[in-house]
């Protein structure tokens, strides 16, 4: 491998794991030649790229900058050598950021039909509810919903998330059954990321518009978190039908006021600002994309 090739990609991964040693098991080398290697490469640019301490690895303001410029070039070259092979194989590492229960429950379990075509390809994810930032981690391609798409960035919608309110039967064989969201006042509410908000939950029907002040008697900050409280019959939920769109198919959760609309948000796919979407980032938004136009 070109030395100067070697001594970028090293860099990019360190400056992405926060690890030399992570950074160098990828490309079959040890800690020490992985960290000689980079401080090389800091010698020969001329100013220090990475902070070390006891605690870890971080970016100097010009290592930022040389990061970012050093990615888009690795992605040039990922580009090139996958237009040259002319197999469509896909290799390297694919960075995707989404929430945890996104990727638990509408990527996780289509992702083996992917990777299966492409056995040399690397999958990272980074979970999290809030949206990350994706030039400054590294992201590839991210799941986005409803969220504002900053200009400069390229995004795909891909389907769409309809929120609702459901319960365990068992928690309404207990409890009774709403026959209107005046009524959820007599219930236990499971507030989730989707529930939250001063606004209350607004509620549409036959051209009515109802909004109603909630107190949750569960609050949790992760979406699979709370689906999994109303799955255990401690009250009703809102979320977002992606989320327990299997519960609900398995009869572990049933909808709640079924005749009433909670609203919905648009799905994306998203790729990152002023990065060239590289070939495996664009062969995963094609494939499941088509994989929720088929499903959902």
């Amino acid at each position: 491998m070109n030395d100067r090739f070697l001594s970028m990609q090293l860099f990019a991964r360190v400056a992405r794991t926060g690890s030399f040693s992570l950074a160098g098991r990828e490309v079959g080398l040890s800690q020490p030649s992985a960290s000689r290697i980079v401080a090389a490469l800091e010698k020969r640019v001329g100013v220090p790229l990475l902070r070390r301490t006891t605690r870890g690895v971080k970016l100097t303001d010009a290592g930022a900058d040389y990061l970012m410029r050093t990615e888009a070039i690795l992605a040039a070259l990922d580009e090139a050598d996958h237009a040259a092979r002319g197999t469509g194989e896909l290799r390297g590492i694919l960075r995707i950021a989404c929430s945890s229960t996104f990727a638990v429950r509408s990527v996780l379990p289509r992702l083996s039909k992917f990777t299966d075509a492409h056995p040399k390809l690397h999958v990272e994810f980074l979970l999290a509810d809030h949206l990350h930032d994706m030039v400054a981690e590294g992201v590839d391609i991210a799941f986005r919903m409803g969220a504002p798409i900053s200009p400069g960035t390229v995004a795909r919608k891909i389907g769409t998330n309809h929120r609702l309110l459901a319960a365990a039967p068992s928690y309404l064989e207990r409890a009774g059954i709403p026959q209107s969201p005046d009524d959820l006042s007599e219930h236990a509410l499971i507030i989730g990321p989707a529930g939250r908000g001063a606004e209350g939950w607004t509620f549409h029907k036959s051209g009515r518009t109802q909004v109603l002040r909630v107190e949750g008697r569960y609050v949790l900050d992760g979406t699979e978190a709370a689906t999994s409280a109303a799955v255990n019959g401690l009250g009703v939920v809102s979320t977002g039908d992606l989320a327990c769109l299997r519960d609900l198919q398995q009869g572990a959760l049933v909808k709640v006021l079924p005749d009433w609309e909670m609203g919905s948000v648009d799905v994306y796919i998203v790729f990152a600002d002023g990065r060239s979407a590289k070939p495996s980032a664009r062969a995963f938004a094609d494939f499941i994309g088509e994989e929720f136009r088929r499903v959902y």
